[in-house]
Formats: C-alpha cells, sequence, structure tokens
C-alpha cells in the first residue's frame, strides 16, 4: 500500500510511533546495498526521518560518498505481518541542535536516551515515498 510521507493514515502513524527495531539500506559505492540495524524516527510534518549515527560508521561514509545531492536510502520495520518502507534523499547533518533534536526525537520513541557521543551526527531523509501494510 502506498502511503503520502507527509500525511500518513493513523494506524501507519502509530506503527512508526512504536518501538521497533528497523533497517537503514544505503548504497555502497559499487550500487550494492549496504543494510543495517538502526533505530529511526519519522517526522511526518517535516517530511523527514531521522537516523542519529557515529560520523566514522559505513552508513554515513556512504552517505557522503553520494554528495551533495544525497544519497537514496530506505528505513523499514517490520512486527509480525505488518510493515512499513520510507524512502528519500538522505545528507549528513552536523549541527549540535539538530542532532540534540534527533537524540530526543529517538529517546523519545526508544524510551532511553542514547550514550553520550561526541562523534554523533545526524543522517537525514528528506522523504520521498513512503508505503506499508498494517
Amino acid at each position: 500500500m502506498s502511503v503520502d510521507p507527509r500525511n500518513p493514515d493513523p494506524e501507519y502513524l502509530a506503527f512508526w510511533r512504536e518501538r521497533h527495531v528497523c533497517t537503514l539500506t544505503t548504497p555502497r559505492p559499487d550500487g550494492s546495498p549496504h543494510v543495517v540495524p538502526v533505530g529511526v524516527t519519522y517526522d511526518p510534518e517535516a517530511g523527514l526521518a531521522r537516523v542519529i549515527a557515529n560520523r566514522h560508521s559505513r552508513k554515513v561514509a556512504h552517505v557522503r560518498a553520494a554528495g551533495e545531492g544525497g544519497a537514496r536510502v530506505a528505513v523499514c520495520q517490520m512486527a509480525g505481518r505488518r510493515w512499513a518502507t520510507l524512502e528519500g534523499l538522505a545528507v549528513i547533518r552536523e549541527d549540535p541542535e539538530l542532532i540534540a533534536d534527533a537524540e530526543r526525537r529517538y529517546a523519545e520513541r526508544y524510551q532511553r536516551t542514547p550514550r553520550p557521543n561526541p562523534d554523533r551526527v545526524v543522517i537525514e531523509i528528506a522523504l520521498t515515498r513512503a508505503m506499508g501494510r498494517g
């Protein structure tokens, strides 16, 4: 089922508010997919998904390698037969205020404050597509 990423139905949004481990798929330099488990927050009002990450991680390197236009990525979560995927263009944000906001959102969704990390950045995904099945 296709969903408007800026105006999801209540069930879709509620699923993204539940506590689920997600996957982030980024493109390696050779174009093959790199899939890793992550925590994701979804902000339909802004049309964004956010992943906090270490600046030295492979996922961050893959997004940076795509250049200023961003990397085409996807985040996905599932629970039983329910699943939801968000796709979009990812960029790396290093602004301390944006990092603090992403950490707050993460803590709210996952009911735990992320460990302090001076190397933390935000993978910010400008959403272009959403799909799923509730």
